[in-house]
């Protein structure tokens, strides 16, 4: 069964929008290739309507072995609104059916499917039990405001931490998986 993991990058004070205004100082050729290999090992990418049309709009232009296989892979955009997915090759899953969709998908033989952010989408998965990995890259740094990383009033979960990588740099990689009310690894699907 493929895995859904969710990749984002916050402050230390739990913040993650505008992150090329704060975590470039914290980015090396270490933590390109932590997050290289995410990427590699992921063959779609599952993203909110938001984020979908920001990175629609840069990606495609960009060239660069990272750039190059997320533009290749399979792209799900989750939206209600949204009537056309230029950003090749994509699939638009309505709201509707994003349970029953990404249901189906992690069923599906095939590598790792990879969110950037944490939203609506990755607390919709998770309140369902779809979410298996929130892949957390922390830079020492506080910036005091913006979006919160869980700003989800009805999703409660516990986490386990199941490894953590410490960049030169002083950025801080994070891994968690879900855990059931038993205290054991959460298995989704």
């Amino acid at each position: 069964m493929r895995k859904i993991i969710t990749m984002t990058q916050t402050t230390l004070d739990g913040f993650i929008d505008n992150p090329h205004l704060w975590s470039m100082p914290y980015t090396n050729e270490e933590s390109m290739a932590y997050a290289m290999d995410l990427a590699l090992g992921s063959d779609a990418l599952l993203l909110g309507r938001v984020t979908y049309v920001g990175m629609s709009q840069a990606w495609p232009g960009m060239s660069n072995p990272y750039a190059d296989h997320v533009n290749s892979i399979q792209k799900y955009v989750v939206s209600s609104t949204l009537e056309k997915a230029d950003w090749e090759p994509s699939t638009i899953i309505h709201g509707d059916d994003l349970v029953a969709t990404v249901t189906e998908l992690k069923k599906q033989s095939g590598g790792n499917i990879m969110i950037w952010g944490c939203g609506q989408l990755t607390d919709t998965l998770m309140e369902h039990g779809l979410l298996d990995e929130y892949r957390l890259l922390v830079s020492p740094v506080i910036v005091g405001q913006g979006q919160r990383l869980f700003r989800g009033e009805n999703v409660t979960a516990t986490l386990e931490l199941v490894d953590s990588t410490t960049f030169d740099t002083g950025l801080l990689a994070l891994t968690y998986r879900p855990v059931n009310a038993a205290g054991e690894q959460a298995t989704a699907g």
